[in-house]
Parts: C-alpha cells; structure tokens; sequence
C-alpha cells in the first residue's frame, strides 16, 4: 500500500508542474536566504571580534589601585578612645607588576590558557617637528605578541620584527602617523610623564580597524619600554592571556583570580557592549531567515490546499476503494516532503552560491578586502532542517483535511 501510495503523490506532483515549480522555488528562496543571512551575520560578529580582539586581550592582569580605602587606624573598642581620620585616601605603593614571571607561571599552569604575553603601558607624548600629540605606548614581546594577536597580519607597511633589532624602533598607528605626519624612516621625539625623552625611528605603520587604536597607539620592545621607565626586567603594567573560547574567559579568569594578586579581569567585564551586539545580530538574523521560511510554508500550504480541492473527488474515489485517512494523509505528505527536499538542496547551492558571489565583492576596510562571510555547516543543517519542518507542517494541514473527507457527500455532489 506505500508504494501505491508513493505513486499517486509522485503522478499528482508531476500533474501540476507550474505548481510544483512554484512551490520549490518558495522553499528555494526561503532556505538559501536563510543560509546567506545567516552566514553574512555570524562573519560581521566575526570579524567584529576580530577587530576588537586585536589589541585586547581574553583576560587582562593588572595592578587595580582601586578598592577599599586604605585602613590608618584599627578601630577601639574601648568606651574611653575617640578615633578619628579626616580624607582617607586610597595608597598606592607599587605601579603596575613588579613580578610579571609569577603572573605568566600562574596563568601557564591553566591548560585552556592558549596564549600569555606582557606589555608596559604608558601614557607619552610624540612629537614630530612643530607637531606634538598624547598617546599611548605599548612595550611588546614581540614573539609572544604575535602569537597571542596575529599583529604581522595588521602591519601595512615594514616589519614588526625590527623592534627586536634596535632599541629606537617604533611602530606607528595608522592614524597617529597620519596626525603626526610621520611616515616610514622619519624620526619622532618621545616624552614620558616623568619628563624622559628620546628619539625614535618609524620602522612599521599599524592598521588594525578600530579608529581609537590605530589614532593613539605606538609599539616598541618591551625591553626597550623598561629601559625608559626605568623599570626592572620583570616589570609589566599588563599580562595577558587567551582562552580556547573566548565566551569562557570568565570562567577561567575566576579560576585563577586566587592564586593572583592583582585585578584579574575577563574581557565581558568591560566590554559587554559587544557581547550584546552579536547577540542582537544573531537574533536578527534569525529572525528575518525565519520569517522567510515561514512565508514560503504559507505559499506551500496554499498550493497544497488547492491541490486538496482539485483532486478532492479522486480522494473520494480512494476512500470509496478502500483508503483509510492514514493514506490520504501519506500522500500529501510525501508531495510536500517532496518539495521540501528538492527546494531545500537548492536552496543551500543557491544560498552557498550566493554567498560567495558577496564574498568575492571587493570591500575594503581595515584588514579586510571583502564582505566578511563565515561558512559554517550548523547553518547548512539548520537551514535544511527548519525547511523540512515548515513545509512539512505546511503540507500536514491540508492532508489532515483531505483525510476528513466524506466520499458519500462528495460523490453524490
């Protein structure tokens, strides 16, 4: 009986076939908008994250000077004892990390910690001729630097691995070039809050797409950076660390905050901002691949419904011989898993096609020559499963219909 019943859905499909083209290409465009929108988002969150990820790390360590204001006195409690301090202020008695190796050592023994590296940052001022400008100067490690952020692939002009060469070596920022002025090989003169000055060669320009970074920020070697503070060789106002999942740097940052003395800070504590967006996109894009599908389910469910009212003395004729609403229902449902599945392999070619051809469009910004697209195959699996349940449910309602039907009535009309 499932075979007669496979035979006379595939001969009701192949009767109408406007209808049955129509009704794939619904299902066609729902899912393959579905695989693009999807896809289009989750490279924007990506190469959201990227951006933001380039100079900021997973979890930061650093000396908080915040906190409780610092204790003078111990409380009495004696009757007789009167105790008072006027303007407690908060006593910092070291800057930064004097200790960085204890820090790393720590952080190393975590095994979902990928990747540590240390920077001195101070606040200086640059100056190329008459032109003068505050920013901020990173001291690197270079080697741990590029591991932990991939800074080779944001250097547009020279080479990052000159800071290890010599201890005059600078990389500017894109913009904070642009401020000063300044191109490769020129010469800019360096002033820290302490008064120290000296004279840096422009060996690198920098562009990593955030605008705040790129106007402010300068590189040298760590070494060199400890040598202008005058700082000992473990000194680092910064360790840094990345996790396997960046969505579970607060987790692991709590699991090391005890065995560290300093502030150890997970990156959503300050930047939740951005969590928030790629959520928001998400949803969005959800939301309107969704309502694609639900759209083509409504264009699937007429056709099928019309089918029904067509085909509804035959019905009456297969119930009259003998089919129960079990085979009425079997027949219609396999029209439109039929559908289904023909739109849906479609869909995900056309959509995979579409895709590429946006991804191939050429679109600079930053490090970036084209639209951001992420292939990823949950979107594939999802797209194909959503569009199978849709149309599914779409072709459900009418055979349930059909099933009803009272052959006695309808033969006799």
């Amino acid at each position: 009986m499932t075979n007669i019943n496979n035979k006379i859905s595939w001969t009701h499909l192949t009767s109408k076939v406007k209808q049955l083209i129509v009704a794939v290409l619904s299902v066609t465009f729902g899912i393959s908008m579905y695989v693009f929108m999807n896809s289009f988002m989750n490279g924007v969150n990506n190469a959201q994250t990227d951006i933001t990820f380039t100079s900021m790390s997973h979890i930061r360590v650093y000396n908080d000077p915040a906190g409780e204001p610092t204790i003078l006195l111990s409380q009495k409690n004696a009757s007789d004892t009167l105790n008072m301090v006027s303007n407690a202020r908060h006593i910092n008695y070291t800057e930064g990390i004097l200790n960085a190796d204890e820090v790393k050592h720590v952080l190393q023994k975590n095994k979902n910690i990928v990747a540590i590296t240390e920077q001195v940052n101070q606040n200086v001022f640059f100056r190329n001729g008459v032109t003068k400008v505050s920013g901020s100067l990173s001291g690197i490690d270079v080697v741990n630097e590029i591991q932990m952020f991939n800074t080779t692939e944001y250097i547009t002009e020279g080479n990052l691995y000159d800071l290890e060469k010599r201890s005059d070596a600078v990389v500017l920022g894109s913009g904070l070039a642009d401020k000063l002025s300044a191109s490769m090989g020129d010469n800019i003169s360096l002033t820290t809050s302490d008064g120290v000055n000296k004279i840096f060669k422009v060996v690198g320009l920098l562009e990593t797409g955030s605008g705040s970074v790129d106007k402010s920020r300068a590189i040298i070697s760590i070494n060199t950076a400890r040598q202008l503070l005058s700082k000992n060789k473990s000194y680092a106002t910064d360790v840094m660390a990345n996790v396997k999942d960046y969505n579970d740097a607060k987790i692991i940052a709590n699991e090391v905050c005890p065995d560290i003395k300093y502030k150890t800070e997970a990156w959503q504590e300050g930047n939740a901002q951005l969590e928030s967006a790629n959520t928001l996109r998400d949803i969005i894009a959800i939301a309107v691949s969704l309502t694609i599908l639900i759209v083509a389910g409504f264009g699937i469910y007429n056709i099928m419904n019309m089918t029904v009212s067509e085909k509804i003395r035959e019905i009456a004729i297969l119930k009259a011989m003998g089919f129960d609403g079990k085979d009425i229902v079997h027949i219609f449902l396999v029209q439109s898993v039929i559908i289904g599945l023909i739109g849906g392999f479609i869909g995900l070619l056309l959509g995979f096609a579409v895709a590429f051809m946006v991804d191939s469009i050429p679109f600079k910004i930053a490090s970036f020559d084209t639209l951001p697209i992420t292939y990823l195959p949950s979107d594939y699996i999802l797209a194909m499963v959503f569009g199978l349940a849709i149309t599914f449910i779409a072709g459900y309602l009418p055979a349930r219909k059909a099933s009803k039907v009272d052959p006695v009535e309808i033969l006799r009309g």
